[in-house]
Formats: C-alpha cells, sequence, structure tokens
C-alpha cells in the first residue's frame, strides 16, 4: 500500500498556503503545483482531509456564526464554501474556531469586514473558499491523464479511501448531532445588523 498523507501532513500543507503571500489564485496555484510534485494518491488522501475537517466544522454553532457575518444569507453550498474558508485559515484558527465559533471574533479576515457593507467586500475577502475544493482533482487528473472523465477516478478514489479510514459516521459529525453552545456574543457585537440565524 502506498504511504498517504496523513492529518498532520494535510495541515502542514494548510498552514504553509495560509502564510503565503498573494490572492487565493496563487495561493491555489502553490497548493496545486505541491500536489502535482507527490504520487498522485497524495491528491486523493488531501482531499479525503479536507472533506473530513469541513464534515467536522459542519455543526449548528459554526452555521451560526456563519450565517451572522454573511448577514443571515448562508445557504447550504454558502456554509460549505465558509467550511472550506476557515480550513484555509489554518490548523489553529479551524481548530479554535470549532471549539468556540465565537472566536471568528478574533480572525483578522473576519475583523477587516467589520463595519463595511457586504457590498463593499471584495471577491477575496468574503469568508467562502469554493475553489479550494478543487485543486487537489485538478492535481490528480493532470497527473493521472484524467482530465477528460469528468473526475469519476479522482471521486471514486476519494470515496474509497474515505471509507477505509471509517469517518464517515455523519451520526457523529453531522449538524446538530452533538449538543454545542449556540452564544455568540462577540460576533453579534461585530455584526449587529446580520441576522443571527435563530
Amino acid at each position: 500500500m502506498l504511504v498517504r498523507m496523513n492529518d498532520d501532513a494535510f495541515w502542514a500543507l494548510i498552514d504553509e498556503l495560509g502564510g503565503r503571500t498573494g490572492d487565493r489564485d496563487e495561493r491555489l496555484e502553490w497548493l496545486r503545483a505541491e500536489l502535482i510534485r507527490r504520487p498522485a494518491a497524495e491528491s486523493v488522501a488531501f482531499q479525503v482531509c479536507l472533506e473530513e475537517a469541513c464534515e467536522r466544522a459542519d455543526t449548528r454553532a459554526v452555521w451560526k456564526a456563519a450565517n451572522r457575518v454573511e448577514g443571515g444569507g448562508c445557504t447550504e453550498d454558502a456554509f460549505h464554501y465558509f467550511t472550506l474558508w476557515l480550513v484555509g485559515q489554518g490548523r489553529k484558527v479551524y481548530e479554535s474556531v470549532v471549539a468556540d465559533p465565537d472566536a471568528l471574533a478574533d480572525v483578522p479576515g473576519i475583523r477587516a469586514l467589520v463595519g463595511r457593507h457586504r457590498d463593499e467586500w471584495d471577491d477575496d475577502e468574503w469568508p467562502e473558499w469554493e475553489e479550494l475544493d478543487y485543486v487537489a482533482q485538478d492535481a490528480f487528473d493532470e497527473l493521472t491523464g484524467q482530465e477528460d472523465d469528468e473526475g469519476d477516478e479522482f471521486l471514486d478514489a476519494v470515496e474509497e479511501l474515505a471509507d477505509e479510514r471509517g469517518e464517515r459516521e455523519e451520526d457523529d459529525v453531522h449538524r446538530g448531532s452533538r449538543p454545542e453552545g449556540l452564544a455568540i456574543p462577540r460576533l453579534t457585537a461585530l455584526f449587529p445588523l446580520g441576522s443571527s440565524g435563530s
């Protein structure tokens, strides 16, 4: 069996990604290049780790915090893109927000939005990062010459590895499946005009 990326290796890449200069596209191009330098199995493992991290952040409390920041319009898709953005902030920020969603009030990218109308936020400022979800597949497709299979081989490999890791237990991670505090007083103070989602 090939040696595959573990959680620490995944977070090392994410932390490097978060610390790089440049806009999001430039940072994603760096990540793609890093994955292309590795075996294709590493791209699959990266995606599995990314999906597991997003699932762990998929809680009512984190959704309420994202909804407050985004002004009450955080749809299911938008929330998924928010969890991708949260992962992209690095392990320390991610873990602090998953443990206490009100810790978003301390994240520089969130603080930079305070007091500004959402229409004034640049695309790179929105706390959503959909494109992070595609970089591993792009790298895999290039490495395997599968650009024309609509991602089927990659998605099958991701599903197989996720099943091997035994991390598909949605009862443990799905939103609302465990008790958690929903109070976000600091975010409520920072974004007083947004809907709390309650």
